[in-house]
């Protein structure tokens, strides 16, 4: 049985007043829902404690991204130990933004996913393909490489702590997003390549990050290899976080 799982990354957004209105509130909303979802909110690192907090232990918390060090002369830095210790469940690992605004290579993503598995966090792997590389006829191939390369080292007892959320790179923040059955063609992909590396592949909850909306949603979680989502934008908006949980069909 596969996790549900809607993870909401605030990316650089949010403030106290924001933790206060939206948490909350989801943790109240998300008190009557029976499908089984598991809602993770991502803030900003500053506004984790709060989150946190408000959170009651009913909505799991996440960081946006973690060093590829322990602790040690690296200022600005957060390892993967200290976001555990301060209660966080999940980090993200190897987004796109930090692909392409911060030159983040697979060889990083890897030791960043050492780290969090070590340290008891799950890791939301990103992978995803350019609109170049999709009119190319190389997404696949893009893809499964991003997968392969960022579980190379990852352990036969730690694949429970494993999530992968493809993000195709063209439709995120731009407003597009891919069809149902697009996405879920990467996805079985994903499947197979996580299958091919002896994981155990049908276990493990694949996630779709491209702009992910509260009217799409319902299409986009009924596709047999979509687990949930990892949203953006509409994460920010009480509501339509809400929304986009009740759209996951129930556990199976």
């Amino acid at each position: 049985m596969r996790r549900k799982i809607v993870a909401g990354n605030w990316k650089m957004n949010g403030s106290k007043d924001l933790v206060n209105s939206l948490v909350g509130h989801v943790r109240s909303e998300l008190a009557s829902l029976d499908n089984g979802v598991e809602a993770v909110i991502i803030p900003p690192a500053l506004f984790v404690g709060d989150v946190i907090r408000q959170s009651g232990g009913k909505v799991a918390v996440g960081v946006q991204n973690i060093a590829c060090w322990d602790s040690g002369a690296y200022t600005g830095e957060i390892s993967a130990v200290m976001a555990r210790d301060a209660g966080c469940d999940y980090a993200l690992v190897g987004h796109s933004e930090r692909r392409q605004l911060f030159g983040e290579t697979d060889e990083q993503v890897a030791v960043k996913v050492v780290r969090a598995l070590a340290s008891g966090l799950d890791a939301v792997i990103c992978v995803g393909e350019t609109l170049e590389e999709r009119e190319a006829g190389t997404a696949v191939s893009v893809v499964s490489g991003q997968v392969r390369r960022a579980v190379a080292d990852v352990e036969s007892g730690q694949w429970r702590q494993v999530v992968i959320a493809y993000e195709p790179v063209w439709a995120i923040g731009t407003g597009k997003t891919a069809t149902a059955e697009d996405a879920q063609a990467m996805h079985s992909a994903i499947r197979a390549e996580l299958a091919s590396l002896g994981a155990p592949a049908e276990k493990i909850s694949l996630l779709y990050g491209g702009s992910v909306k509260a009217d799409n949603a319902a299409a986009l979680f009924a596709q047999p290899d979509i687990d949930g989502g990892l949203i953006g934008g509409a994460s920010l908006n009480a509501n339509d976080f809400v929304s986009i949980c009740r759209a996951l069909p129930g556990k199976s």
